[in-house]
């Protein structure tokens, strides 16, 4: 995951643009990153397949810790008559185990047109084919270990038991469970519908961006490899993507669109 820190004109505060995979140096690159501006109850913008089960829980719990305010989009550069301006677009997604992330958002918002998809937890090195792989008794503990980890992580968060149950009941080889817009409520992932309260409202637009000056990075959806007795949230599917995941830990299934 890349964190960049997008500056807003003089009437508002700058933000957090955090694109990408969450691995085992997600947290550390916060911290590294966070030392260098003054991130106390800025906003986090969100677009991530999600990625490693413990680090993310690590990460959210470090933004809480801050106060940091989440919501989903991209951030972009758009032209206007008065001169260009950095702006956030809600065309963006936020999968798996970002999902848990945006949860620790001490006020969470999600525009209309964010995409927020949920799925279980896997073995990573099992992903690409779950129903053909062999698993044994180590496997399913740490499956278990980590579900239990991130179940106290979801109510320490003020998430509900839907949103585990959500997540937990749609298996690796199905499509991602997009969240409706009364399970965003019912699970405790909105907790408000004022834009301003996330984000200063000049921040917010539908105008197009300026060709070349998107500030979203490209991201590898794909990572390279995913440690061997690892288990994710991930698929195999054109629909799902890999996500990373420490040795020894549990990385969230992760469904993926390809963009």
């Amino acid at each position: 995951m890349r964190f960049n820190w997008i500056a807003c004109d003089s009437h508002c505060r700058g933000w957090v643009s955090a694109i990408g995979i969450i691995t085992a140096d997600t947290p550390k690159a916060f911290d590294d990153f966070a030392s260098a501006h003054h991130v106390d109850g800025a906003t986090v913008v969100l677009d991530s397949s999600g990625g490693s089960v413990n680090d993310a829980i690590a990460l959210g719990r470090r933004w809480r810790e801050l106060g940091l305010r989440t919501t989903v989009g991209t951030s972009v550069v758009i032209k206007t008559a008065a001169g260009n301006r950095a702006a956030v677009l809600p065309d963006a997604y936020c999968e798996s185990m970002c999902v848990f992330i945006l949860l620790s958002g001490k006020a969470r918002y999600i525009p209309d047109g964010a995409h927020v998809r949920v799925h279980q937890i896997w073995m990573g090195d099992r992903a690409e084919d779950p129903k053909a792989a062999s698993y044994n008794a180590q496997d399913l503990m740490i499956v278990e270990r980590d579900i239990g980890r991130l179940a106290k992580y979801t109510f320490d968060m003020g998430g509900a038991g839907d949103l585990l149950s959500l997540a937990l009941s749609v298996p690796p080889w199905e499509d991602l469970h997009e969240l409706s817009p009364a399970e965003l409520r019912s699970t405790n992932l909105v907790t408000t519908d004022a834009v301003a309260e996330v984000l200063p409202v000049n921040a917010i637009s539908g105008a197009a961006p300026m060709a070349g000056l998107v500030t979203k990075p490209v991201q590898d959806r794909f990572p390279g490899s995913v440690a061997d007795t690892a288990a994710v949230m991930t698929v195999s599917k054109p629909t799902k993507t890999a996500e990373a995941i420490p040795t020894g830990g549990i990385a969230a299934a992760a469904p993926a669109h390809q963009q």
